[in-house]
């Protein structure tokens, strides 16, 4: 009987050892559809943007402050003493790049203030990436008038 019950403790122990020795693993799969013609456009408009600083968009983007709907009221408007300098500078910039790889440039602005600043007040980020976005209707291009990111606010 006594040895049953050694058995028994010792079985339990084993297994409560083998399951708490038990890891979870998780496995996160990244798809990426990235097709030929893709690849090519990428590349080029890598080699456009490259050694580019488009450093009025920085400012732009990082300015304080709420976005607004004013600006884009203003920038299709035209009148010039109501524009923001920055918006302008920047919407130059962007003119000087072809209009697929505008999306890649302000991208790479972004990347910039990322990389210099650091640092964000809380909400910041998520206003910079606002602006990011809705920076070609604020140009008033016809191509692309937004910017899609694919950003994790954490």
């Amino acid at each position: 009987m006594a040895i049953k019950v050694v058995l028994t403790a010792a079985l339990l122990v084993a297994l409560v050892t083998l399951a708490s020795a038990t890891s979870y693993t998780t496995t996160v799969t990244t798809t990426t559809i990235d097709d030929e013609a893709n690849r090519g456009e990428q590349q080029q408009c890598r080699q456009q943007i490259q050694g580019r600083r488009f450093q009025s968009c920085q400012r732009y983007l990082s300015q304080r402050g709420q976005y607004e709907e004013e600006e884009a009221i203003e920038m299709t408007t035209g009148n010039p003493q109501q524009q923001s300098q920055y918006l302008r500078d920047c919407c130059q910039q962007l003119q000087n790049v072809n209009q697929q790889c505008r999306c890649e440039a302000i991208k790479q602005a972004v990347k910039e203030i990322q990389q210099q600043g650091g640092q964000y007040q809380t909400g910041q980020s998520e206003q910079v990436y606002q602006k990011a976005r809705s920076l070609p209707r604020q140009c008033n291009f016809r191509s692309p008038q937004q910017c899609q990111f694919h950003v994790l606010f954490l």
